[in-house]
């Protein structure tokens, strides 16, 4: 029997990929997306190749969507096996520049948004004593970088959250949690995270810009004299969810390229896929 897998952010990049990828190997896959107008694509690759994906509307951002995502399935399926926390956005902007409402969209999309589709379907799950829940975080949910501090911090935030939640929740009822780390991700993403973060063209004013400048300096530089490839393609990342989904024991975290592993080594030397410090946290509080 298939297992049916719930992925959000279908539109472009590492959630398309995810989904077709999924549905060409055996998987029941519910493809949803805030904008159902960007289902053009998916939905040709869906005709052309006999795909076995149904496209929902789903928006992290907002509660009554989520549920109503979840509920769809349930009604369909009797069960969800797999949830795929993908949808985020990226933001490079300073903390002085950024507005009220740019702080809380970042948050909402990158981390409410994965707490909340969590939330939807955690009950069910444990009623059925299995399930998966694989959420996308970034070495930046390790590791603060410059000008990312808020996307980091949401980052942070979604990687404490999951790695709390694995703690208890599974072993108790069977429930794998994944975060999966990727670098830089050569997508629609990082258009995105320029269109949303430039103001007037600028990241940075003031005495913020020459810092700036060579912060981008030097990611062109590591860019064009690193031996490994920094910015990986969406299916690239999609090809390590798909190993993470079939492992029946997967790691808590998992870097999706070597430059990602490297990266973040002084955080991970001592417990890369985050066991040790799981047991340790079991042992010290239950």
């Amino acid at each position: 029997m298939k297992k049916n897998v719930l992925i959000t952010g279908t539109s472009t990049g590492v959630g398309f990929e995810s989904a077709i990828l999924f549905a060409k190997n055996n998987f029941k896959v519910y493809a949803s997306m805030r904008n159902l107008k960007k289902a053009v694509e998916l939905k040709k690759r869906i005709a052309d190749e006999n795909l076995d994906i149904e496209i929902l509307e789903l928006d992290v951002t907002k509660i009554e969507s989520i549920t109503a995502a979840v509920e769809t399935i349930l009604e369909k399926e009797g069960k969800i096996d797999i949830l795929f926390n993908n949808a985020g956005a990226g933001f490079a902007k300073t903390t002085e520049l950024s507005t009220e409402a740019e702080i809380r969209w970042v948050t909402d999309v990158n981390y409410l948004g994965v707490v909340f589709c969590t939330q939807a379907v955690l009950p069910h799950m444990r009623k059925q004593k299995s399930g998966q829940i694989i959420s996308i975080t970034s070495v930046g949910g390790l590791v603060g970088q410059p000008f990312n501090e808020l996307y980091c911090g949401a980052k942070f935030a979604v990687e404490g959250f999951m790695e709390g939640l694995a703690t208890y929740v599974g072993d108790a009822f069977n429930i794998n949690f994944t975060c999966i780390e990727p670098g830089g991700i050569s997508t629609e993403f990082m258009t995105s995270a320029i269109d949303k973060t430039a103001v007037d063209g600028q990241f940075a004013t003031g005495e913020y810009l020459p810092i700036f400048e060579r912060y981008m300096a030097g990611n062109q530089k590591r860019a064009q004299e690193s031996e490994e490839q920094v910015y990986q393609t969406g299916l690239e990342v999609a090809n390590v969810a798909l190993k993470v989904a079939q492992n029946e024991n997967p790691p808590l975290r998992l870097r999706t390229s070597k430059w990602a592993e490297d990266f973040c080594h002084l955080k991970t030397q001592a417990d890369p896929d985050g066991t040790k410090l799981v047991q340790q946290i079991k042992e010290s509080f239950l």
